[in-house]
């Protein structure tokens, strides 16, 4: 079974590289990304269910021994954002290819679009399969590269400004990754994570301290986590609705899935839960004011996407089987729903023209489907009982209260105080934009406005987001067997061990 764990990577390169010899022929390339991105769905759910019952897998890419040749490794974690990451970029595909047909080819260059988002799919794949730190940075690169020319599709002025930004802070936290690699080499002789869950135990606190705070640093960069976080909402607003809406949902959490690898396998019992406590303590307050201070939306969930990394930095920062596991939870629960509004605001702009709160009004009464694709993302992503966010929330707070010291405790405040201002942001947009009387003429009777295939992956995503509270309680026992691998790390270290034995 362990032949599985490379298709994921292999499958959306073969299909980049089919789209790229097929741009003339654009339905061609349409199914070509569709079977691409089904067929990782579907190998993703095979992995997560192997490794749920085996253990993880372990693949040499190319036969070379370990740690000489590319090592990729999944276990229930990767799997589990695999399978996530692919039902999300698989549903954004439909919607894009929906905005596609509706709009022509001038905003959407097909071209362009399909080959680099297959990429983009490869590069978070590789990331989150590899098993050394070099191809860790190869799989960034990957998708960063594929970022670049997505954020800036159609040209327009905004798009190019906004892209600028982006790729100068994609390259600086780029930049330190890369050295911090060299420095853990030059240290530790070795790139293999397995190898270096022993190997950088020896070292010097010292030494260790440095190496950790510089991943972490250029990892803050990549899930935007404060102060390092100033880039993402002036960045991801201007692109097209399906862009923004996967690099919101996703990208961000591939940093914070390689913040958790590396705490957990690399430098576990350190200084840095601390550190991680406090900056999730000012990444909530911070990223939730700047929310609440917005007037057009797609900044305001910009702000909001940094707020709830918070949450995220505070299940890792406990350090504990309870707050990992809900910190798992909460990044499956957190990608599925930023993704999903931000799809709906898209269908929001289209429908009226503007994501402005200045300019949005009546949209209840104009399209009651609208209304309800916004009301219960926007629910779930506030934490209203019974929802998925509400139950991720809560088993943060249990795990911080049991924690019982000062700064687990603060952040149970500051979550909570968070949540209530999510709640108002939230309110606010569904006040202005869908209650208050119309700013914009009705629709004529029976002209469609909204293409089906946008609204029917939008939907695809909120029930979704309803199917993570239904079955909330096996999501949970995956997450907590994959915090308890994580923390024990045995696992991860002697699957990859016996591999390099065989």
């Amino acid at each position: 079974m362990s032949d599985l764990v490379p298709l994921p990577v292999v499958i959306p390169l073969l299909g980049a590289a089919i789209t790229l010899m097929l741009t003339r022929f654009p339905q061609a390339q349409r199914v070509v990304s569709l079977t691409a991105l089904s067929a990782v769905l579907g190998v993703a759910i095979a992995l997560l269910a192997v490794v749920s019952e085996r253990g993880p897998l372990v693949v040499s890419v190319g036969g070379w021994p370990i740690p000489l040749g590319i090592v990729l490794v999944a276990d229930q974690f990767a799997a589990l954002m695999l399978v996530v990451s692919a039902a999300v970029t698989l549903c954004v595909l439909v919607y894009s290819i929906g905005q596609g047909l509706a709009d022509g080819s001038e905003d959407t260059p097909i071209s362009i679009y399909h080959p680099s988002y297959l990429v983009l799919t490869a590069g978070v794949t590789t990331a989150f399969l590899s098993g050394d730190l070099f191809n860790l940075y190869v799989g960034f690169e990957i998708l960063l590269v594929a970022s670049y020319v997505l954020i800036t599709v159609g040209a327009t002025e905004d798009r190019v400004r906004a892209g600028t930004t982006y790729v100068v802070v994609s390259l600086l936290s780029s930049l330190l990754f890369l050295t911090g690699v060299g420095l853990v080499y030059a240290a530790a002789g070795t790139l293999n994570m397995a190898q270096l869950a022993g190997r950088l135990d020896a070292l010097p606190d010292g030494l260790r301290l440095m190496l950790n705070c510089m991943l972490l640093l250029a990892f803050g960069i990549k899930a935007a986590v404060f102060p390092l976080s100033a880039w993402l909402p002036d960045s991801y607003p201007t692109a097209l609705a399906p862009v923004t809406a996967v690099f919101a949902g996703l990208l961000t959490k591939v940093g914070i899935y390689a913040i958790i690898r590396v705490e957990t396998l690399l430098f576990p019992g350190g200084p840095t839960p601390d550190l991680l406590l406090v900056l999730a303590l000012l990444t909530m307050l911070v990223g939730i004011l700047g929310a609440i201070a917005q007037s057009d939306v797609k900044r305001m969930l910009s702000f909001n996407l940094v707020s709830h990394i918070g949450y995220l930095l505070f299940g890792i920062g406990l350090a504990t089987d309870r707050g990992l596991s809900a910190a798992i939870f909460y990044a499956v629960h957190h990608i599925a729903i930023l993704t999903t509004l931000f799809l709906v605001v898209g269908l929001v702009e289209r429908f009226a023209g503007s994501t402005s709160l200045d300019r949005l009004g009546g949209l209840a009464r104009l399209s009651p489907l609208l209304a309800i694709l916004f009301f219960v993302p926007a629910m779930n992503l506030a934490g209203i009982p019974p929802f998925s966010g509400f139950l991720g929330k809560l088993g943060l707070i249990q795990a911080g209260v049991a924690d019982g010291g000062a700064l687990p405790l603060a952040l149970v405040a500051g979550g909570l105080a968070t949540s209530l201002l999510t709640l108002y942001a939230l309110a606010r947009v569904w006040n202005m934009a869908f209650w208050r009387p119309p700013t914009i003429a009705p629709e004529p009777a029976g002209e469609p406005r909204l293409p089906w295939l946008m609204v029917g992956s939008t939907v695809a995503l909120v029930v979704a987001g309803l199917a993570l509270t239904v079955l909330a309680g096996p999501l949970f026992d995956v997450t907590v067997n994959a915090a308890d691998d994580l923390l024990d790390r045995a696992p991860y270290v002697d699957a990859v061990r016996d591999a390099g034995a065989r």
